[in-house]
């Protein structure tokens, strides 16, 4: 009986262990946020969507920028008994002067589209630092129920070998040793699933942080970015969050487009100069050989009268796409509602669930010992001892998830504010400015050349 209470208290000091927090050394949940923020794959190609929208602005201010032309041509003719040989070179500029203000509306659109491709970038930023938080969690929680799952293979065996030596002095059944048996290769069976779950937890946040899964440190709750109401986290969400700032910008952009649809309803004015050399050469030569110079400039103005129903047709198209663009918004402020709402709740529940489950541990605990020692007087069976085991490793396991469910829900709080940001978190890493490549390339003339080289 001694031995047994001994294994039992063993068990229950190692459980203390894994659910204790694990030495400062540890990987900490900022640290491995800070190494998702820098190597994720995911967003550094976002992050490369965003500066190949940028060069829509660059592209739309060219439509108010001469156009310069260069041509050459060269012949050989026969004439009878005389060879003609002409060479011709020139240059030609355009000038547009008025477009129906669709350069300019494609401007504003452009700009437009890239506080879009902004916003959606931190929503993005957001989206991917939550899923590094919440694997961050996932690889401790399958661990440590791994562990749980190890400890009662552990108890189940040594039930076994205790079954089969009271069988041997005639206190025990063959039944004691079956249900024994039974039990220790069901905690088998469920100790390689929780295995292989540990192990998928820590391919995926692999592939989300970067780096291998090695010793981590169990977070606290992220309670300093968390407000005091839900009505205060909804304010916030409604206000801050970059989803809802995206598609904002979207319907500017779709206004502007209305308008660009409306230009080419309207007079083109253009201005063109040329100026043409042509060399001429015959052989045997003739009065008529030399050089002529010619040089031109003029106003080109294009005034649409019918288009066959086409322009008419994309302005309604585009005002369709506007009045969708806006329903979107109240789409997306409905599901960061939800988002919030669901987080928050979730939140509460799991604080509540993790007190209960406290509480739960300790009494089955204490239930499994009392049960040992009355089986070992013989007021209980096995099948006794085994139920109440069941009842701990569940309990432990319940108290494992309930603390996994409060910080992760604490993070999903602030994602659905939109406040899960780098810099509000503190993280120590170098925080990508869209703004720098936009700069660099917004009111570029000419170059092959990216800002960073290529």
């Amino acid at each position: 009986m001694t031995f047994l209470r001994s294994r039992v208290l063993a068990v229950l000091a190692a459980g203390s262990v894994i659910l204790s927090p694990l030495p400062a050394s540890a990987e900490t949940i900022l640290g491995a946020l800070a190494k998702a923020y820098q190597n994720n794959s995911s967003l550094n190609s976002s992050r490369a969507g965003v500066r190949v929208t940028d060069e829509n602005v660059a592209i739309a201010k060219s439509g108010m920028r001469p156009r310069i032309t260069g041509n050459a041509s060269a012949q050989v003719q026969r004439r009878e008994t005389t060879d003609v040989s002409t060479g011709q070179f020139g240059i030609t500029l355009e000038q547009p002067i008025f477009d129906g203000f669709q350069t300019h509306n494609n401007v504003r659109a452009s700009e437009a589209q890239v506080l879009a491709a902004n916003a959606a970038l931190r929503n993005d930023e957001l989206n991917l630092l939550f899923d590094a938080a919440q694997t961050y969690m996932q690889v401790i929680r399958d661990r440590q129920i791994a562990a749980l799952r190890a400890e009662n293979l552990q108890f189940l065996e040594e039930q076994v070998r205790s079954a089969r030596s009271r069988l041997e002095v005639g206190e025990g059944t063959r039944t004691d040793v079956a249900q024994s048996q039974a039990q220790r290769q069901l905690a088998l069976a469920q100790l390689s699933a929780a295995r292989a779950q540990a192990a998928a937890s820590a391919a995926r946040y692999r592939q989300i942080v970067g780096d291998e899964p090695g010793t981590l440190q169990a977070p606290d709750p992220l309670t300093t970015l968390l407000p005091a109401s839900l009505d205060q986290a909804t304010a916030i969400a409604l206000s801050e969050h970059p989803a809802i700032a995206a598609r904002q910008h979207w319907v500017d952009v779709y206004s502007y487009q209305v308008k660009v649809a409306e230009g080419t309803l309207l007079p083109n004015l253009s201005a063109s100069a040329s100026l043409t050399s042509t060399r001429t050469e015959s052989s045997p030569s003739a009065l008529t050989d030399g050089t002529q110079n010619s040089a031109s400039i003029g106003l080109n103005l294009r005034i649409p009268i019918y288009q066959g129903g086409e322009a008419s047709a994309r302005v309604r198209q585009s005002k369709e796409t506007l009045g969708q663009a806006r329903i979107d918004v109240d789409v997306t402020r409905d599901e960061v509602l939800q988002a919030i709402t669901s987080a928050w709740t979730q939140y509460q529940a799991a604080r509540e669930t993790v007190a209960a489950n406290r509480e739960q541990v300790n009494a089955a605990q204490l239930a499994l010992s009392g049960v040992i020692e009355e089986r070992d007087v013989g007021q209980r069976t096995t099948l006794n001892v085994l139920d109440a085991q069941a009842d701990v490793i569940d309990a432990r396991i319940d108290l494992v998830t309930a603390q996994y469910n409060v910080v992760v829900a604490s993070y999903a709080i602030a994602q659905a504010m939109g406040r899960l940001s780098p810099s509000r978190l503190g993280l120590n890493v170098a925080i990508y400015d869209p703004q720098e490549h936009y700069r660099a390339v917004k009111d570029k003339w000419y170059g092959l050349r990216t800002p960073d080289g290529r």
